[in-house]
């Protein structure tokens, strides 16, 4: 599973022009699972969010876990995260995993935020969506279960 976290201030999410999910000060989450994974590899990556200490402390450092501020998350699903760009110039997807998969690993992702008290919001799996976020720091992080 590939996830990339970006720190936002605000960011929403739209399918169709309409506001489908939206969260406050906290982290803007892109998902993509990759063939491969399984249960265990989504709740590893939940449990490490969880506990990531990238939110400033009132010294500056990054210090401060996501229920410290008590922040939010909005996930969208995005499985360009499994581009290979390696050769040629089109991307290829071949290491994502099949939609029925994928979308059952992006539900439970969201399922385990929401059971560890993390308000969680979402896009629509395999929609065209319209992201807007104020990225705060800017601070973007790559999770990456094969490394």
């Amino acid at each position: 599973m590939r996830v990339l976290l970006q720190r936002v201030s605000s960011a929403k999410v739209y399918v169709d022009g309409k506001l489908k999910g939206s969260c406050a000060k906290g982290l803007l989450i892109f998902v993509c699972a990759m063939k491969g994974d399984d249960e265990n590899v989504v709740n590893t990556l939940t449990q490490k969010i969880s506990k990531l200490r990238i939110f400033e402390s009132s010294e500056g450092k990054m210090d401060l876990t996501l229920h410290d501020i008590g922040g939010e998350a909005l996930v969208v699903s995005q499985f360009t995260l499994a581009a290979d760009i390696k050769k040629g110039n089109r991307p290829g997807f071949s290491s994502a995993a099949n939609p029925q998969d994928a979308n059952y690993f992006y539900e439970l992702f969201i399922a385990n935020l929401k059971r560890i008290k993390i308000p969680t919001q979402q896009g629509v799996f395999g929609a065209s969506m319209k992201v807007e976020l104020l990225n705060n720091g800017p601070a973007t992080f790559w999770l990456d279960s094969n490394s």
